[in-house]
């Protein structure tokens, strides 16, 4: 089954993927399995679960203080602003599976060494390829941290708009739940790369396009 992690619906302020895109994705199976990872908000993505149930997992890309986390299989929204150990607990107490989105990245808000460090009783999940990441090092070192620390690693597209979307995913064996997930990745390849020259530019559209 091909599962993307780290994608981003036209809820997020950034993002223009619409209800048809991954409907699109999931009846042609370019992708089996979506965690909807809106900024601050899982609105869209609860919408989404109720229609197609565990193919959508109910995920937010939160932003603590020290960097953005990522929380799959959610039921209620978590605040951003947040310590990350207040951040990836809350995380837990709902049930949720604790996701780090491109760590070591400046650039794009991500979890320092120190900060992963501080949190790594509760980091489920590392993504050590991120399909709009050019930084290999980072990659090379969320390898490095994720083999270090016995962490299921994933590949995820981090997508905000539909063209390339499903070039970058990971691979596993079976229908996953918030139990199941970290072994079935642990188990699982993953597929590398990158989206494709035009993702880079998403972002600064979908606000564009939205201010307008």
């Amino acid at each position: 089954m091909k599962i993307d992690l780290h994608s981003h619906s036209h809820a997020s302020p950034d993002g223009l993927i619409t209800k048809a895109n991954i409907e699109s994705k999931l009846s042609t199976g370019k992708l089996d399995v979506i965690a909807i990872t809106d900024h601050d908000r899982i609105d869209f993505a609860l919408y989404m679960n109720k229609i197609h149930g565990e193919k959508i997992i109910v995920g937010e890309e939160i932003t603590s203080s020290e960097g953005e986390i990522i929380g799959l299989y959610l039921s209620t929204t978590i605040e951003p602003g947040q310590t990350a150990q207040q951040t990836a607990q809350a995380i837990k107490d709902q049930g949720g599976l604790v996701y780090i989105p491109h760590p070591f990245e400046k650039v794009r808000k991500g979890v320092s060494l120190n900060t992963l460090n501080s949190i790594a009783e509760l980091v489920d999940i590392v993504e050590v390829n991120n399909g709009r990441s050019f930084s290999r090092s980072a990659a090379r070192n969320a390898v490095a941290w994720s083999l270090q620390n016995k962490v299921a690693m994933a590949s995820s597209s981090d997508a905000h708009g539909p063209r390339n979307w499903g070039r970058v995913y990971s691979v596993i064996a079976e229908m996953p739940s918030a139990a199941t997930l970290p072994e079935l990745l642990k188990n699982g390849t993953l597929k590398n790369g990158i989206n494709g020259i035009i993702s880079y530019g998403y972002p600064k559209y979908a606000r564009f396009k939205k201010r307008i």
